[in-house]
């Protein structure tokens, strides 16, 4: 198995984590709340994680085009985060990690429009499975 899959595995585990860890902590608070502490706690690791992960000459290699587009990926994180947050605050954790997880497909036409990465019949029988999953959880 390639590593950068090792990866995602750990990613998707540790996201599943969040939500139920985020719903425990939202009690008797906002959500916005709740949002502002959580992200407080992820720059301080972020931060520490980079003093010891990135060396410092790697610092230097970023460019004005890297800035845009990881600035603007910030802003759409921030935006996700919020609405996130503001779903999982009154709905259910399964039902509103599911309906995120639609993103997946948004990402792969997003990856095709803009990058020219290629979507295979695979794929798009997995984003039509992801879809009609959504659609089975997520109504009522």
């Amino acid at each position: 198995m390639e590593k950068w899959v090792l990866y995602a595995f750990v990613s998707m585990l540790f996201a599943g984590f969040t939500s139920v860890i985020a719903k425990l902590g939202l009690a008797g608070i906002s959500g916005e709340l709740g949002l502002t502490v959580r992200t407080l706690y992820v720059a301080v690791f972020v931060l520490l994680f980079a003093a010891v992960a990135v060396p410092l000459r790697d610092w230097g290699g970023l460019t004005a085009n890297n800035l845009l587009w990881l600035g603007l990926s910030g802003v759409t994180t921030a935006l996700s985060w919020i609405f996130y947050y503001k779903a999982l605050k009154a709905g259910e954790v399964a039902t509103v990690a599911l309906i995120d997880k639609g993103s997946v497909v948004v990402a792969m036409l997003l990856a095709w429009l803009l990058l020219r990465e290629a979507i295979t019949a695979r794929m798009l029988l997995g984003a039509a499975m992801i879809v009609g999953g959504l659609l089975v959880i997520a109504r009522r």
